[in-house]
């Protein structure tokens, strides 16, 4: 790897900050400590900062030379809702929230980099430190562009970078195109006559619709989308009733749809509310649909091919040819870096995070993110913005 002794050096401070981060996770819009570690870092490197973007958005600004072009750098810095199980001296102060995701991981990188930028690098124009708040299913990227993210900070193009379990240490992964699906929720509230659970015919069992309707979700996928394309449909909660011998009047699911493509998304979206009413038709009961009830949706994670192309080169020089997978398959999974990518043309790149034995898989309570490969996102970000910003 080639990796300059400057980052090397900073090692011991990334490895710091990336635990003091995971020991104490803070979840969405609530990053304050978090926020106030990051911009007392940048205020110590010399980069002028930007708070309370999005309630806790942190933005460092650093010129240097005459040039016009800028670029944007963006790390994520949310926890997680999920109860810690490692027993590990950095783990999880705060009951129920933990780094579950490796935004601990991506700061610490990201500070790395603007550090040694602020000392050594060798580039002429203006670098955005991004650190975004609420990516996990809270769409912070949204809202920090919403709140005039690209009118403030006009970057010319935009990147991102996500650490993955099973890639192995020492190699990144980017493509072309879509690299994460859209993301999407949706919730079915049925409502019927509650009745005694010994009388089910003086009512409607909601609960019967809704275990029908988790069951024809399982077709939406396989008879309504051509399979040629990706989609997938998961229910994730079913809420009805509170006690033993009563049939409820009401029962909610929720549950997430995701595809590779926008005319897919909509496919989904119309089958999966045609579906909730047809077969709360068929119970002699109402369905109500709402999607995306408490955020918008999240769209597919495009890359853009210069700056793919860019990716590419600045991951090559650190990592070398042998250990950059320019063809990956693409995840389910889905990232609020595509409303960057909607404003802006950008990559987003993944770095291994070597084995994911042990259970050590994202939103896994007993993940971890590794430090060994801090020096080389480090790395990454600081070759990215000496070959686009040269001097």
């Amino acid at each position: 790897m080639n990796i300059a002794p400057e980052i090397l050096a900073l090692h011991d401070d990334m490895r710091q900050w990336r635990r003091q981060l995971h020991q104490y996770p803070e979840t969405a819009f609530e990053e304050i400590a978090t926020a106030q570690l990051i911009a007392e870092q940048l205020q110590r490197m010399g980069i002028e900062v930007h708070q309370s973007i999005a309630k806790t958005g942190v933005v460092g600004v650093l010129n240097r030379g005459n040039s016009t072009h800028s670029i944007a750098l963006r790390a994520d810095m949310d926890a997680l809702y999920i109860q810690e199980q490692n027993q590990f001296a950095h783990a999880s102060c705060h009951h129920g929230k933990m780094h579950a995701c490796g935004h601990d991981g991506h700061c610490a990188m990201l500070l790395g980099a603007a550090q040694y930028l602020a000392q050594h690098g060798q580039f002429d124009g203006t670098i955005y430190f991004i650190f975004q708040p609420a990516e996990e299913a809270r769409a912070g990227a949204h809202q920090m562009i919403q709140e005039g993210l690209f009118e403030q900070f006009p970057a010319q193009r935009v990147f991102g970078m996500h650490n993955f379990p099973d890639i192995p240490v020492g190699h990144f992964a980017v493509k072309t195109g879509a690299m994460m699906a859209s993301f999407d929720c949706f919730e079915i509230t049925l409502n019927g006559q509650a009745t005694h659970a010994a009388m089910p015919h003086l009512g409607q069992d909601v609960l019967v619709a809704a275990a029908h309707i988790v069951t024809q979700l399982q077709t939406v996928v396989s008879r309504k989308i051509n399979p040629a394309d990706s989609a997938v449909v998961s229910v994730t909660q079913i809420h009805g009733g509170n006690t033993w011998n009563a049939l409820p009047e009401s029962a909610v699911l929720r549950g997430t749809y995701r595809s590779f493509n926008d005319f897919v998304r909509t496919q989904l979206e119309q089958s999966i509310q045609h579906l909730a009413k047809t077969v709360a038709d068929s119970f002699n009961m109402t369905a109500k649909i709402h999607f995306n009830p408490e955020n918008p949706g999240y769209p597919v994670t495009v890359n853009t091919p210069d700056e793919t192309a860019s990716a590419i080169r600045a991951a090559t020089v650190v990592a070398g040819d042998d250990c950059v997978n320019t063809n990956p398959t693409p995840s389910m999974g889905a990232e609020d870096f595509a409303f960057m990518l909607q404003q802006k043309p950008g990559c987003y790149l993944w770095i291994g995070n070597g084995s994911s034995d042990g259970d050590c898989l994202l939103h896994n309570p007993n993940y971890d993110f590794n430090d060994e490969i801090l020096p080389l996102g480090a790395a990454y970000w600081v070759k990215l913005i000496e070959n686009e910003l040269h001097c």
